[in-house]
């Protein structure tokens, strides 16, 4: 994503806690912190924004900064409950991604936005250099409400084409046929038809990775699902997700 702000000529600058190689990343605050004008966080979890916002790092008390955008994928809750925290001042948009990796590295990111129309439209140039699709979905909170609901489709997609395939397998169906059939059938869905360019999509489950982060998505979900809503689907395929080995 840096990358490709970079490469449209937008004068940004990444920070990461872990050392980096890479042109223009830093892990030094002041370094980053210097004319911060906006922040575009893209970290794992809940624990994480709080100690980019409030913690560690504690970005929200650079006197420069006007503007966050949110890019993890949140509970819509906690989303919510940061327009208290963050000081007035400072203007947040909730803008939460999908297409894994190599849509990043392609620029063809879909964007779910949150936030004052005139706000999203001022930050859509940011928006336009890291993706192709953007859906502006509503008040600030409204982009992260749609991510989660997208990432609980996303999260059985991926439980239930991994059993499928680990059926194949038992039955002697080969892979690559298979996911060609499913591609241009009615099971098609995004984890099969891009399986192999997908980088986490042989992955088993580990706090860590990537299908890790679909457990902690699903767990967003459930966070702001409506009041006596049945929960037992997405909790089953949350198990499902843990359940996961790597596939060869």
């Amino acid at each position: 994503m840096l990358a490709a702000l970079r490469a449209a000529d937008l004068p940004a600058r990444g920070y990461d806690v872990v050392p980096s190689e890479m042109g223009h990343i830093t892990d030094d605050i002041a370094v980053f912190s210097e004319d911060l004008d906006t922040l575009i966080t893209v970290v794992r979890d809940i624990d994480q924004t709080d100690a980019v916002l409030f913690g560690d790092q504690n970005f929200t008390a650079i006197p420069s900064l006007r503007r966050i955008i949110l890019c993890s994928t949140l509970s819509p809750r906690y989303v919510l409950g940061l327009r208290d925290q963050v000081p007035s001042h400072i203007t947040l948009i909730d803008a939460p991604m999908s297409g894994a990796q190599i849509a990043a590295e392609q620029a063809r990111l879909s964007f779910m936005l949150g936030g004052d129309s005139d706000d999203l439209q001022a930050a859509q140039p940011l928006f336009s250099a890291m993706g192709k699709h953007f859906h502006r979905m509503g008040a600030y909170g409204a982009g992260m409400q749609a991510k989660v609901l997208n990432n609980l489709l996303a999260a059985s997609n991926t439980a239930m084409t991994r059993l499928v395939l680990d059926w194949a397998d038992q039955s002697g169906l080969d892979e690559g046929k298979l996911l060609n059939l499913i591609h241009t059938s009615s099971g098609q869905n995004w984890l099969a038809s891009g399986f192999n360019d997908i980088e986490f999509a042989r992955d088993g489950f580990a706090p860590d990775n990537t299908i890790g982060i679909l457990v902690k998505d699903v767990a967003s979900a459930l966070d702001a699902a409506p009041t006596d809503a049945d929960t037992a689907l997405p909790e089953l395929i949350q198990t499902a997700i843990k359940n996961l080995k790597p596939r060869p």
